[in-house]
């Protein structure tokens, strides 16, 4: 399939997990895509698999500095943008009673702040036909013990994505969420191991967690005209968990 020939991408924590697979499946479908992410061996690792439509810029989307020197670096190569996949994400569990500001900081940083300065960021590069994904979660909907931080950062997303499309009237550019339930990535054994994974598998009906790869295929979809008369929408990719 060709669906993106000609499309620059940027994908945010494109380095691993659902980021590369996405990065892997934008390639496949024609596109040249940045990845960017704070880890230089895993970009380093991802080039080598990625091959010569992909670049990696280092940086973290925390830091303005950084996001101003992956779209100057997309400018100076490719002149204009017409995919963000906004998909890096922290999290980490702590129940009500042992919050402190550090946790609010790091998850919402990257997950709110950082996603908000990606895209603005990238609006000067995108014109008309532009397609914006933004990586939400089914716990943005459904909540988790000791989750809450993390929920309350991509509810925020969701909401993000209504707010912006009413923004974005007029321009041609679409923004869309798309929300993945247990997916066996780094981060997400990182955040709650593999028990917590295993236990968070057996709550959905398919009864195991995604692939990455499987949610690459919805992002490449969402960056492509086949989503054409989508705005301000969320696909869940999470095995139904969080329609049930």
């Amino acid at each position: 399939m060709n669906r993106l020939s000609g499309k620059t991408a940027v994908i945010t924590g494109g380095a691993t997990g659902i980021g590369r697979a996405a990065a892997k499946r934008f390639i496949e479908e024609g596109a040249f895509v940045f990845i960017f992410g704070r880890r230089q061996a895993a970009l380093d690792a991802a080039l080598a698999e990625l091959g010569s439509n992909a670049r990696a810029i280092n940086g973290s989307v925390s830091e303005l500095a950084d996001l101003d020197r992956l779209y100057a670096a997309v400018k100076a190569e490719r002149g204009t943008v017409d995919i963000v996949f906004a998909n890096a994400g922290a999290g980490s569990q702590l129940p009500l009673g042992e919050i402190t500001a550090e946790h609010l900081d790091d998850i919402f940083d990257t997950n709110v702040k950082g996603l908000i300065f990606t895209v603005q960021k990238a609006l000067p590069l995108m014109s008309h036909g532009g397609s914006i994904v933004l990586t939400g979660s089914s716990a943005g909907t459904t909540g988790a013990p000791a989750f809450s931080a993390y929920s309350a950062s991509k509810a925020a997303v969701r909401n993000l994505a209504r707010s912006w499309a009413e923004d974005l009237k007029g321009t041609g550019i679409r923004v869309n969420v798309l929300s993945p339930g247990p997916t066996a990535t780094e981060l997400a054994v990182q955040a709650i191991g593999e028990e917590g994974m295993n236990i968070f598998a057996s709550l959905n009906p398919l009864k195991r967690m995604a692939d990455p790869a499987e949610i690459g295929a919805v992002a490449a979809f969402l960056a492509s005209q086949d989503s054409s008369f989508m705005t301000a929408s969320e696909v869940a990719v999470d095995g139904g968990l969080a329609q049930i």
